[in-house]
């Protein structure tokens, strides 16, 4: 393994800048010039993303600035001894120590154990005070080397070991004896903060004479506490950015809950909290279905940003069936032809390798990826919704959610029906968890009186509430669609079938569109071309907003998009380019405000120049892939192009001025799929 830190990245009494932004980019720069990082444009640009998120100015006069960035090769520390000291954002003045820390974005799990060893010796006072009367470059590599194992010396105790208490005072007694207390660290990357977090805990517990033991969840995995520990705590104690692991073995404590940060700068006041939390019988406690840890600190975000967190963890576990599905689909159109889905079902089942259908090779094995494709697909919203429920409720929610996202798709309410099926069944999946339920009763209620009811209730919402109203619009659209079609405004028809296709991704306002495009069809003929017209439009605008996202999360502005979304990003490339909507849905589910209206307008401009272009479509679906089905496809693709970079600059402006603030907290919590 490469050295961390070498005397190339030490810059000593140096003046980088007049603000953090200036430090950050001359250490980022300071990376590049050593050759541990490509491009220090985005090295600091993911930096600065995580500053904008969580300002990262420590007490003490230290700042760590930190970030996984793709663009980082060899996993590295660069130091920085200012004089005078810069603003990071810490209650009590300037930073003079700043190290940024440069992490792979798929660092293994020794460099970040490395790394954040790093963070624990920051709340070391001797290791700083060390840093601060270093003479010379080599001296402060070799200071940090001891401290993150690379050194001679060995690196600081891990704080998760419990640390023996020292004489409580009676306020912070239990029944006479020491409070006993058990806290979880975790962070948004898990490198810094978790660390600081549980050695900061630990120390003030031992100061207050606690006995408190610490498990940081970070990035290079965690030890779990010890069943019997957990047993005895009299409380716990959530200094969390993201969701705990395994909440469930907390089931019942109460519990006090906070942002990482607070963690490090306000040790005493949580652990003073937790004691006065033990003998408070209103205290809050950690359910028996462990929801009450999946939700964000409420002392660092606020109700529109935890919202915005579950959805996250919903779009997290979907991405593979939109990835994967997608994909298969596209496939099948290229190895099958345009007209693959009409028979695909029949062909898999009344053909095989030896015995193919009349289209040969070609359209058994595109009939066998387009199926396997669809059904992929078909979970989509159910997964989504399932997972949304799970982030509210853990595990008794899958189920119920589960069943609301088929539900939704049953009464034809689409990703959005899915959304809402999903936290009906999170909060009352939540809600039957916090009964007091006997103790000979307590087993079944996560396995099966919690999916049990939580189905019932959420499903039955759904077919009770959503369905009859969204089938009676679905069908006023298409009696209207079908009469404004017939007139000369054919140029308006593409506007609204772009709106429509866009609004809500594979919905049922999207599958109206489709469904009046395609019905169509077969009535087209060279005398009658406005079916043709019409498809061309709709598979045109339906293809935007996945191009759009994927062009501006991974192109135009990737320092806007979590990391999630810049991979979702790749691959919405080629979801885009086959006329699957739904690979923008990650991109709306987690931020719907904004990424639906620009949309919106790229696919109103596309369906648009459309229909000026003339354009016109014999295939259904398939997008690029059935460009021989398409007459003048030139004029398609430049429809679609100035759509797409439509949408991406919409969608780019509105995540930089509207409402960016809320955007970021939640953004500093945002699950990514493995």
């Amino acid at each position: 393994m490469s050295d961390t830190i070498t005397p190339g990245l030490v810059s000593l009494d140096a003046a980088l800048g007049a603000d953090k932004s200036a430090v950050i980019r001359a250490l980022a720069e300071r990376v590049v010039a050593q050759g541990r990082a490509a491009d220090a444009e985005a090295l600091f640009a993911d930096a600065w993303a995580r500053e904008q998120k969580d300002e990262t100015g420590l007490p003490g006069g230290i700042a760590i600035p930190h970030a996984k960035s793709a663009s980082v090769t060899t996993p590295s520390l660069a130091f920085a001894r200012l004089k005078p000291g810069v603003d990071f954002g810490a209650p009590d003045g300037d930073a003079d120590l700043v190290f940024l820390i440069a992490a792979p974005a798929d660092a293994a799990e020794a460099h970040l154990a490395v790394l954040s060893k790093l963070a624990r010796s920051l709340m070391q006072e001797d290791f700083t005070a060390s840093l601060r009367a270093a003479a010379s470059d080599e001296e402060v590599v070799a200071i940090v080397r001891a401290a993150i194992g690379e050194g001679d010396a060995t690196a600081p105790a891990t704080a998760a070991a419990s640390t023996p208490a020292t004489a409580a005072t009676d306020a912070l007694s239990i029944d006479g004896r020491p409070a006993r207390i058990v806290a979880v660290t975790a962070c948004a990357t898990g490198i810094a903060h978790t660390f600081m977090a549980a050695d900061a805990l630990t120390a003030a517990g031992k100061k207050a004479g606690v006995d408190l033991v610490v498990e940081p969840q970070g990035s290079s995995g965690y030890q779990a506490l010890p069943r019997h520990v957990i047993d005895d705590a009299d409380a716990v104690i959530f200094a969390t950015d993201v969701d705990v692991r395994e909440p469930q073995r907390f089931a019942g404590k109460p519990v006090v809950r906070s942002g990482v940060k607070r963690g490090i700068e306000q040790p005493a006041q949580l652990i003073s909290e937790a004691v006065a939390a033990v003998h408070d019988p209103s205290a809050a406690r950690v359910g028996g279905d462990a929801a009450a840890s999946t939700t964000a600190p409420a002392e660092s975000i606020g109700w529109g940003a935890r919202i915005q967190r579950i959805l996250l963890t919903g779009v997290s576990y979907m991405i593979p069936f939109v990835a994967g599905g997608g994909l298969l689909i596209a496939l099948g159109f290229l190895l099958g032809g345009y007209d693959v889905n009409q028979d695909a079902a029949k062909v898999i089942v009344e053909n095989a390798l030896w015995d193919l259908p009349a289209g040969g090779l070609g359209q058994y094995l595109g009939s066998v990826a387009f199926m396997i494709g669809a059904t992929s697909m078909g979970f989509l919203v159910s997964a989504l919704a399932g997972y949304i429920a799970f982030a509210i409720a853990d595990r008794p929610g899958i189920a119920p959610g589960f069943v609301a996202g088929a539900v939704a798709v049953l009464m034809n309410a689409g990703f959005i029906g899915g959304i809402i099926g999903g936290l009906l069944a999170g909060v009352v999946a939540w809600w039957i968890g916090t009964w007091p339920a006997p103790r000979w009763l307590r087993g079944l209620m996560p396995v099966a009186i919690i999916p049990l009811l939580a189905s019932i209730v959420a499903s039955g919402l759904m077919i009770l509430f959503l369905g009859r109203p969204i089938a009676s619009l679905m069908e006023g659209l298409n009696a209207w669609l079908t009469e404004l079609a017939s007139t000369d405004a054919i140029i308006l028809v593409g506007v609204i079938l772009g709106l429509m296709m866009c609004f809500d991704l594979g919905g049922p306002v999207n599958k109206v569109a489709y469904a009046f495009a395609v019905a169509g069809l077969s009535a087209g003929s060279a005398d009658n071309p406005t079916p043709y017209l019409i498809m061309a439009a709709v598979m045109a605008a339906g293809m935007v907003p996945p191009l759009a996202m994927a062009l501006a999360s991974t192109v135009l502005a990737r320092n806007l998009f979590p990391p999630v979304e810049r991979e979702n990003g790749k691959a919405a490339w080629l979801l885009g380019a086959s006329f699957i909507s739904e690979g923008a849905i990650p991109f709306a589910a987690a931020d719907p405000l904004r990424v639906i209206p620009a949309s919106m307008i790229g696919g109103a401009v596309t369906g648009a120049l459309s229909m000026a272009f003339g354009v016109q479509s014999l295939a259904p679906h398939g997008g690029v892939f059935v460009l021989f089905a398409i007459d003048p496809w030139w004029w398609f693709l430049i429809a679609v192009a100035a759509g797409a970079v439509v949408s991406a600059f919409a969608v780019i402006a509105l995540k930089r001025w509207v409402g960016r603030k809320e955007l970021e907290q939640a953004e500093s919590g945002v699950p990514v799929a493995a």
